[in-house]
């Protein structure tokens, strides 16, 4: 059967139009500027814009410890967290999930597989309304690290490995005001254990990160299939070509103005937080993605810690002077590519029939309905 939306505003991968979309079964049939006579669905002006695609999203963390020290059970959090990210207009999402931490008692560190297997068993029970793959963060000072790694290499749904080091002092943390409000808001650390904890884990990144980043590396190289491989953090410009050295074509969330710029000049994909431009800035004082932006030098939003910000910063971006198709592109088919995610990204003929209903309400986009191949899920 074939279903016609009429009357909506579509924004392709290059331009912005009233007109009309067939799709039949799980694929798009047809897009046209023409939408006068013809029999269909008509949504009175609304947008029509492709799924979201999310690359890194902690949400998951956010539904396993919905309080300090509070665990929820793995397959209801689960559940959870893939409703909000439908919701939120997302079709495709890479769950970050983080592989080792900077606290041996963490609810990472206890979650770690059973998350990985509770999404497995509720996606093979079709239980979950978008599509889920990995994305393994990886925190190099680990000691346990490459064990901890290893198991997940030959998973099919493993999408994007990143490079992490969290080591207070540096890269996001620069600002030790900014890291201890986080670990004493999100962790529930006393100020005491921030200070008792300082030494111990600047050991640990001296004895463990350059060892365990040069195996992660050699490891996802001579993987089977390609491993796409990002830096995280890049606040330096030394940061930057000793990922391009390693063979990372992706920065992500840098911190400064320089090591964005290396990034672009050594072709590397940038990503920026949702957050930081809804927000208008980072909340760990480093630098803003509107003004990365404002160089073009943003290349994919992830929503990282709010799903909903996702859709709402890339209408932001047209601020900064993006046209709305290439804003529209930092949330869909800049990560498709990335991703090698062929088959979604655009409203386009022969393309999987992932697409999103948006109304504006004062400048903020509203969803109103959310379909991933053909089906609506939200």
């Amino acid at each position: 059967m074939i279903h016609t939306i009429r009357n909506a505003r579509i924004v392709t991968a290059d331009a912005e139009f009233l007109g009309s979309m067939s799709y039949q079964g799980d694929h798009i049939k047809d897009v046209s500027s023409n939408h006068q006579g013809l029999a269909g669905t008509d949504w009175g002006g609304d947008y029509l814009l492709p799924g979201l695609i999310e690359i890194h999203t902690d949400n998951l963390e956010k539904h396993l410890m919905p309080r300090p020290k509070v665990s929820w059970p793995i397959l209801p959090a689960i559940a959870a967290h893939d409703a909000q990210i439908a919701a939120s207009g997302i079709t495709t999402v890479l769950d970050a999930i983080a592989v080792g931490d900077i606290d041996t008692d963490s609810m990472r560190m206890k979650s770690l597989h059973a998350s990985i297997a509770g999404l497995r068993t509720a996606a093979d029970a079709g239980m979950l309304r978008a599509d889920h793959f990995l994305h393994l963060r990886l925190e190099l000072a680990e000691p346990n690290l490459i064990s901890l790694f290893s198991p997940f290499l030959d998973d099919e749904r493993l999408k994007l490995v990143s490079l992490m080091d969290h080591t207070p002092g540096q890269r996001q943390w620069t600002d030790m005001h900014h890291y201890r409000v986080y670990v004493t808001g999100k962790r529930g650390w006393s100020n005491e254990k921030v200070d008792g904890m300082l030494d111990h884990l600047l050991e640990r990144q001296q004895t463990h990160a350059t060892a365990n980043r040069r195996e992660v590396v050699r490891l996802c190289r001579a993987s089977a299939r390609p491993i796409p491989l990002a830096t995280h953090d890049d606040t330096t410009i030394e940061h930057v070509t000793e990922g391009v050295d390693e063979g990372v074509t992706m920065s992500e969330f840098p911190t400064t103005m320089d090591a964005a710029s290396a990034a672009r000049e050594h072709k590397l994909k940038i990503i920026m937080g949702a957050p930081n431009v809804v927000r208008g800035g980072s909340h760990s004082g480093n630098v803003s993605a509107l003004a990365l932006a404002k160089r073009d030098l943003l290349d994919v939003l992830s929503s990282d810690y709010v799903p909903a910000s996702l859709l709402h910063a890339a209408f932001l971006l047209q601020s900064q002077g993006y046209s709305l198709p290439k804003a529209v592109a930092t949330v869909t088919g800049n990560p498709a590519n990335l991703l090698g995610l062929h088959d979604r990204g655009a409203i386009a003929t022969g393309l999987r029939a992932d697409f999103i209903r948006v109304r504006m309400l004062e400048n903020f986009p509203i969803i109103l309905g959310v379909w991933k191949a053909g089906r609506q899920i939200a």
